[in-house]
């Protein structure tokens, strides 16, 4: 009988170790993906509301340039790419341009 007993309080323990391990990996997986992820996108984010004219962006099909009107009644920004080239790009699409790229004038 006293076997019985032992075997039972040692399977709560594993299966309360496993809880413990199940909850260690997801707050391991917050702290080191979903957080980070977060915050870059709120980055991300703070950037596109904060545009201005003059400001180098880059698209996201790769394209680099300058910010020349912004209509953020459609939520379109005009980009100069090339002298007298000027595109049309949806604002979730210009991000910050890290590259220290010069732009011909």
């Amino acid at each position: 009988m006293t076997n019985i007993i032992l075997q039972a309080q040692s399977a709560q323990g594993g299966g309360m170790s496993m809880i413990i391990m199940m909850v260690a990996i997801f707050a391991i997986m917050y702290f080191f993906m979903i957080r980070p992820q977060q915050k870059k996108q709120k980055e991300i984010q703070k950037f596109q509301n904060s545009l201005a004219e003059g400001t180098q962006v880059i698209t996201g099909g790769g394209i680099y340039g300058t910010v020349k009107k912004i209509d953020l009644a459609n939520g379109i920004i005009e980009v100069k790419i090339a002298d007298g080239v000027v595109i049309k790009v949806d604002k979730g699409y210009v991000f910050k341009d890290n590259a220290s790229t010069p732009m011909q004038k």
